[in-house]
């Protein structure tokens, strides 16, 4: 069969980007998360005290999502909310969510290892400069 698809550099990236994103989620529900749990504990372990709006704004997540996730944490006793000023709540890991932190890195510091090594090593410098101009050409608005 064939598939003209494959000739088309945003359907593979695409592609790859899901069977990535499905292998990750395999990986973290060891640990009882999703990619979407692990990318807000990351986050918040480097930016103790950042607002929910803050993160949804980072982890371009929807108002509306970031409620259920940061419930489902919380829930789980792995994030917790405490003031910063006047009005707003600050996000900041607890004890189990520092421990959680560590194991879903080490899983997605596993799996960018494994991603990497097959992309042969004369090509791997490139990577992240391609990817990182693909991602800046999606973030511009459309000419018209």
């Amino acid at each position: 069969m064939i598939d003209p698809l494959i000739a088309l550099p945003g359907y593979v990236l695409n592609r790859a980007a899901a069977a990535n994103l499905a292998n990750l989620n395999q990986q973290l529900s060891k640990l009882g998360l999703r990619h979407s749990d692990a990318s807000l504990l990351m986050l918040v372990a480097s930016n103790a005290g950042l607002t929910q709006s803050d993160a949804g704004k980072m982890l371009d997540i929807q108002r509306a999502n970031m409620v259920p996730l940061v419930s489902r944490l919380m829930k789980r006793d792995l994030i917790l909310k405490e003031p910063v000023d006047g009005r707003s709540h600050g996000l900041f890991l607890t004890r189990k969510g520092k421990a959680f932190h560590k194991e879903a890195v080490a899983i997605i510091n596993d799996l960018e290892a494994r991603m990497l090594e097959s992309v042969s090593e004369d090509l791997r410098p490139h990577l992240m400069p391609i990817l990182g101009a693909l991602w800046d050409f999606n973030m511009k608005k459309p000419a018209g």
